[in-house]
């Protein structure tokens, strides 16, 4: 180990430092309950990278989301067409349809069957992320999108509708991967050592967010056992 601790303190005959975790985990390998699908020109964000224009990734993730073809039909009939008129159209040309189409559209569709929250990253001495955006519009913008269908819902919380309560709750806990994907981000992740009398006693790595609230607290209650 060879950074200098961010903090140290004695408690309880022991010396207790708190030190950045140089090699943490993506918390995006972790079992999550959000895809994050994001483009960027020199980071590697998220879940999926967006090897095409965001409308046809968008248009691709609706032509997923809306499996039944008479349902799809309906969805992409333009004005004036019948069932007839898209009877057996291929999945591309829906794609290719919708690319042509604004992203508020194909949002819209979406969120009948998805909760889908923006990404957006700001870049100046290190990177940040969230939900939200930033005032400043020349190192921030948009930069994908975290999202989950309401079936992945459902299985989740085992229920047979996704209510407007439920969704609320989807969105926090999206919004709560989205937190601990930025403590990664930023570098926000440490572990302690403890040491007594100049011997190791014990360490842990992994703790992201706040080292007072998680890492030094843990820290504390083990020297108090």
């Amino acid at each position: 180990m060879t950074n200098a601790p961010v903090h140290s303190e004695q408690h309880n005959g022991y010396v207790v430092s708190i030190y950045h975790d140089d090699d943490p985990e993506s918390p995006r390998t972790w079992d999550s309950l959000g895809t994050m699908a994001c483009w960027h020109r020199r980071y590697h964000l998220g879940d999926e990278q967006l090897r095409d224009s965001v409308p046809l990734y968008l248009a691709r993730l609706v032509n997923d989301l809306y499996d039944d073809d008479c349902k799809a039909q309906r969805l992409y009939r333009e004005p004036g067409e019948t069932r007839h008129d898209v009877y057996g159209i291929s999945e591309s040309w829906f794609e290719h349809r919708w690319a042509g189409d604004s992203c508020a559209r194909l949002l819209d569709a979406i969120s009948n069957k998805a909760v889908i929250l923006p990404l957006y990253l700001y870049d100046h001495s290190g990177i940040t992320m969230n939900t939200t955006g930033f005032h400043c519009p020349w190192d921030s913008g948009q930069v994908g999108f975290i999202f989950v269908s309401l079936e992945d819902v459902r299985r989740e919380y085992g229920v047979q509708r996704v209510s407007g309560k439920l969704r609320r709750t989807v969105e926090d806990a999206l919004r709560a991967e989205v937190d601990v994907y930025d403590d990664y981000l930023r570098g926000e992740v440490y572990g302690y050592v403890i040491e007594r009398d100049g011997d190791h006693v014990d360490s842990c790595w992994g703790y992201f967010g706040d080292f007072e609230e998680h890492c030094l607290g843990e820290a504390r209650r083990l020297c108090c056992q």
